[in-house]
């Protein structure tokens, strides 16, 4: 079963980033746009979704500071949802695990019962024949009596 990973921050130009993650790089990220930014490279397009109409007065620096708090706050979530998965990934294993070891319990159980079947079958015979012998025995017993008398 897996485990929950420990959550390690690495910090990275005042970024917090995931080790699980640091192959994506969203420091790389940010200074992408940082960059752009200073050029003026940036589509307008940017700023509709992420900065707020008031952002298109302030400056660079501080759109760059708004950027970096709005990730934050999303790496924080991301954090959090990677939790979740992995809290539900061994929740799903666990699971798993029982339904394997219950549906072993079952088939052990029904070869238990189908043993069971047999062996009663068996021994209803066995009571049949030994029943007829018993009355076989007693009408010798009859017979045996009548002619003692």
């Amino acid at each position: 079963s897996s485990k929950i990973r420990n959550l390690e921050v690495q910090s990275a130009d005042d970024v917090a980033v995931l080790e699980d993650c640091t192959d994506f790089s969203l420091a790389k990220t940010i200074s992408e746009i940082e960059e752009k930014l200073e050029r003026g490279g940036l589509p307008d397009c940017l700023h509709d979704d992420i900065i707020p109409r008031a952002g298109n007065e302030i400056g660079a620096e501080a759109q760059i500071r708004f950027l970096k708090a709005k990730f934050r706050v999303m790496q924080e979530e991301l954090d959090t949802v990677v939790c979740e998965y992995r809290k539900k990934n061994d929740e799903n294993q666990n699971l798993k695990s029982r339904l394997k070891d219950t549906e072993e319990e079952n088939s052990r159980l029904q070869r238990t019962i189908s043993m069971q079947h047999s062996q009663t079958e068996k021994y209803k015979m066995l009571s049949q024949e030994a029943t007829k012998k018993s009355e076989g025995l007693q009408q010798e017993v009859i017979a045996l009596e009548k002619v003692l008398q």
